[in-house]
């Protein structure tokens, strides 16, 4: 599996989510590094598990502020490989992310205007494009109306006829809150239903037992962020899933 080590970044700093209210987020407690600057974290991350690709929630720009380009700019230089949610809302708004070095760009359904907009951007960004079914408590997040109020299945099955190949199951409520990812079912159903898809499931990993699970349902992929920094999963039980 592609194991994606996430950032979330508010206010500059790297922040422990919790349960996806971004409102009680405080700046993370890591038993990898006492810093809360993300190049320290990226990179004390990367000294302990040798992962250089990261996940980077913007949570400023996913609220409505100008992305944090100069970030990414920074990371980039460090080395590391980038995938991005800035809160992108129209296909447009992702030209200036890849333009400045960001690897891979997420669509996700909180922000994102429809699924016209998705379509458009699968056909300018194609391989560089993830597309995040963003959910809380199972339901999905975002402009309801533009996929016809449909369940998360149903998003998904609209965001794969847009053209995706990649995509992020994520339920917000799970995040932080030691409950596991919550989202199996889906992602065994989606394994079987398109198996040309790359499935990434995040939100709420706890330890090896949770990523063999998630392997098992057909995930190739998965973000992490408390697992790693809470030390509950070693170098030798990651690198049984590293690809």
């Amino acid at each position: 599996m592609r194991i994606l080590p996430v950032l979330d970044i508010l206010g500059g700093l790297v922040v422990r989510g919790i349960g996806g209210r971004r409102h009680e987020y405080r700046p993370i407690v890591s038993r990898l590094t006492q810093s809360t600057v993300p190049l320290d974290v990226a990179r004390a991350i990367q000294s302990e598990y040798g992962l250089s690709s990261l996940y980077l929630a913007d949570l400023d720009a996913i609220s409505g502020s100008l992305p944090a380009f100069s970030l990414y700019a920074q990371l980039c230089a460090a080395g590391f490989q980038l995938c991005v949610d800035a809160g992108l809302g129209v296909a447009d708004d992702a030209e200036p992310l890849i333009d400045g070095g960001v690897e891979q760009v997420v669509f996700g359904l909180e922000t994102l205007q429809g699924p016209a907009e998705l379509a458009a951007a699968c056909k300018r960004h194609d391989n560089r494009l993830i597309f995040s079914l963003d959910m809380r408590d199972g339901e999905p997040l975002g402009n309801r109306d533009s996929w016809n109020h449909g369940d998360a299945l149903s998003v998904a099955e609209q965001a794969v006829a847009a053209g995706v190949r990649r995509i992020i199951l994520l339920d917000l409520a799970r995040v932080g809150v030691g409950r596991g990812v919550g989202t199996e079912d889906l992602c065994r159903g989606l394994a079987r239903s398109y198996p040309d898809m790359e499935i990434i499931a995040g939100g709420g990993v706890r330890d090896y037992d949770d990523l063999r699970r998630l392997q098992d349902c057909g995930v190739q992929g998965v973000l992490v962020a408390s697992v790693l920094h809470d030390r509950r999963i070693t170098v030798q039980q990651l690198c049984e899933f590293l690809r």
